[in-house]
């Protein structure tokens, strides 16, 4: 099979723009489309072409990325607006699988549902085109680095074809099939869940220790010492002890969507899970406390709000 050389991405925000110029960067031809146009500016000045319409990036492309930020977005770009208001199977004229050929890959990066792509695989897979759910974790840092972490639900053979374009924005050995359509969702709401309940439980300790009577640096490094020690403590978190860095980056709203999404699933797999529901109720007080742009990393200020003490590193 002919390697893909021609690609679509959808979605240019502070994820989406680093991972376009990243394919750029590989040698891929691109053409992209933003809800704003002035978001593809960066990655225009690198040679990628605009499309008007998701219909015509995908009449433009073998591969199409999207990187949205929620699901209901992801359906209305691959359905078109009037697709969402018509009875099931009916496509917008500017929707995404309108344009893509037989033989096209759709790949969904953004953190979605099964559920939605379940709807949309049913009609993409008459039309010929193949879908593959491919949801990233690694932060801004890691989509500009091409270091991300990247986790594939599909078929394999359709994991294989476009693992190239995968590489160009991933970690290699950190690329990962994790099984059939939908598991990457999964998996990737899992890891956002678990990382979200660390941190709730380490902006706990930091601050009971600190009030309690123990320098931070020295509670830091023997949290680091211990079994405890973890990426979060290590590296995660360390913009925010030394600069004040809350992650704006990865707005509140944004994360306590991913929250309620990973609720959502526990819920329909008949998984009672006390600790994540409070978990995402300390994330919803911070973004009432501090706003829907607020960083991801805000829970950490409810505490230290309460507290009245800054958690703090002192600059050497």
């Amino acid at each position: 099979m002919d390697a893909l050389t021609r690609i679509g991405f959808i979605g240019l925000g502070h994820m989406g723009a680093p991972m376009a110029a990243n394919l750029r960067r590989a040698g891929f031809d691109l053409v992209v489309h933003d809800a704003r146009r002035s978001a593809a500016a960066g990655v225009e000045a690198t040679g990628a072409g605009w499309a008007d319409s998701p219909r015509e990036v995908g009449e433009r492309a073998e591969v199409v990325i999207t990187m949205l930020p929620t699901p209901g977005v992801v359906e209305s770009v691959l359905l078109g607006p009037a697709g969402l208001l018509g009875p099931a199977g009916l496509l917008g004229p500017d929707g995404l699988l309108g344009g893509l050929p037989p033989g096209g890959v759709w790949v969904d990066m953004s953190t979605s549902t099964p559920a939605v792509a379940e709807r949309v695989r049913t009609l993409a897979t008459p039309l010929g085109i193949s879908v593959l759910d491919a949801p990233v974790a690694g932060m801004v840092t890691g989509a500009a680095a091409g270091t991300l972490q990247i986790y594939v639900g599909g078929e394999a053979d359709t994991y294989r074809r476009v693992l190239p374009v995968l590489r160009a924005m991933g970690d290699p050995v950190r690329i990962l099939h994790v099984g059939p359509h939908g598991c990457g969702y999964v998996v990737k709401l899992l890891v956002n869940l678990l990382w979200f309940a660390q941190l709730v439980a380490t902006a706990e300790v930091l601050t009971v220790g600190v009030k309690a009577g123990v320098a931070l640096g020295t509670l830091l490094e023997s949290l680091l010492a211990s079994p405890a020690r973890g990426n979060l403590l290590e590296h995660d978190l360390l913009p925010l002890l030394t600069d004040g860095d809350y992650d704006e980056s990865f707005a509140m709203a944004l994360a306590c969507k991913d929250l309620g999404l990973a609720v959502d699933l526990a819920r329909a797999s008949g998984v009672p899970v006390e600790l994540s529901a409070v978990v995402e109720q300390v994330f919803r007080r911070a973004r009432a406390a501090y706003g829907d742009q607020a960083g991801e990393m805000s829970p950490v200020r409810l505490y230290e709000d309460l507290a009245r003490i800054p958690l703090r590193l002192e600059h050497r």
